[in-house]
């Protein structure tokens, strides 16, 4: 029996930019020679160390864990292999992953049935690749509370659930914050942007020397950012420096209204996309009714008029045979005339026969 979703596509329910990086990676076609259950089982306890959604260290790409999950996407797990999956001995990866299909596949009124035995669980492990260590319960109640999982978004959890897993969390007395195990709590960095970007987009933004649109320190996050010396430290505190610490402020202003006004443009031209793909549409459709109405009227008019055609051939020959009877009754005369008078030619005859008879009968005799 299969995992009650909530109804919705993959592809919906991950960051696109996540998505499509993880169908283009190549270790995710590797796993095609994967196909059982136990197989991926099996990768996940050889090959992952972290749960993060991205490589990290100079890696570009999905981590091996995202890819393993997805992986579990398209084999559609039943209750019985997700059971398996959570209550696994061998490693809290593995138990990591199983809750992550839950929080991106299940239905999120049924993520506290599933979530709730495991939320005093105790066992120690590093979901990051910071090496911060956590337990698996303190794990599992962020996933549920947070939004953002290590600079990627989660499907949403409607806000009535939410409340219900809050009191619920109340009720058992436990903490109803985030603890920042699976990140911080919204895009507005973290402790070792240095080290890495925190994704692809902000990644490529950095190689550009430009800001990410969802991260307000990526102009800071580069792997190659000098080291600040107190020599950089004075000068930042120079009197030059801070009569021109106003232009960062306006700086910030103008590139958002840059962005903004590129946003706007995009979604004009995408509603000019979309217009233009109606009328397309109804000029399709248009056509198509005026083909088939076409052809229906030619389709009448040509049977109407292989009648008409057929009934003159047919006046045609009556004509042409009363005409040949005519001409044949001027040759021949008329048959049943002549029969007529034959029958009765014949009738006087035998007439005349018996009259010949009667009256020679007695002399005979």
């Amino acid at each position: 029996m299969e995992i009650q979703t909530s109804g919705k596509p993959i592809d919906l329910l991950m960051e696109k930019v996540l998505c499509m990086n993880i169908l283009s990676s190549e270790y995710f076609k590797e796993l095609y020679r994967l196909k059982t259950y136990h197989e991926v089982i099996d990768e996940i306890y050889s090959c992952v160390e972290h749960v993060e959604p991205w490589m990290t260290g100079n890696c570009r790409g999905p981590s091996t864990a995202f890819c393993l999950l997805y992986k579990f996407f398209t084999m559609k797990l039943t209750i019985k292999q997700m059971h398996g999956l959570l209550k696994h001995p061998d490693s809290p990866y593995i138990r990591a992953i199983g809750f992550l299909y839950l929080r991106y596949v299940a239905d999120p009124k049924t993520l506290w049935t599933w979530y709730e035995p495991y939320l005093r669980d105790d066992e120690e492990f590093s979901p990051g690749s910071n090496g911060r260590v956590t337990t698996m319960g303190v794990y599992v109640r962020d996933l549920i509370l947070g939004q953002y999982y290590f600079d990627s978004l989660l499907p949403r959890i409607p806000l009535p659930v939410t409340r219900q897993v809050t009191a619920n969390l109340e009720k058992m007395k436990l903490p109803t914050k985030l603890s920042g195990a699976t990140g911080d709590s919204s895009r507005q960095g973290s402790e070792d942007t240095a080290r890495r970007p925190p994704s692809v987009k902000a990644s490529l933004s950095v190689s550009f020397g430009q800001r990410a649109p969802h991260r307000a320190s990526t102009r800071d996050s580069s792997p190659v950012r000098r080291t600040i010396t107190h020599d950089d430290t004075r000068r930042s505190y120079s009197p030059s420096h801070r009569s021109g610490s106003h232009e960062g402020p306006d700086r910030d202003r103008s590139d958002r209204e840059l962005d903004r006004s590129s946003r706007d443009r995009d979604r004009s031209s995408r509603d000019q996309e979309r217009s233009s793909r109606d009328r397309d549409r109804d000029r399709d459709i248009r056509n198509y009714h005026r083909r088939e109405r076409d052809s229906r009227d030619r389709d009448y008019y040509r049977s109407r008029h292989s009648d008409e055609r057929r009934d003159d051939r047919r006046d045609e020959k009556a004509a042409t045979v009363s005409s040949n009877l005519a001409k044949l009754k001027d040759l021949y005369g008329d048959v049943t005339e002549k029969k007529e008078d034959g029958d009765a030619e014949k009738l006087r005859r035998d007439s005349c026969a018996e009259e010949v008879i009667r009256l020679g009968g007695p002399r005979w005799r």
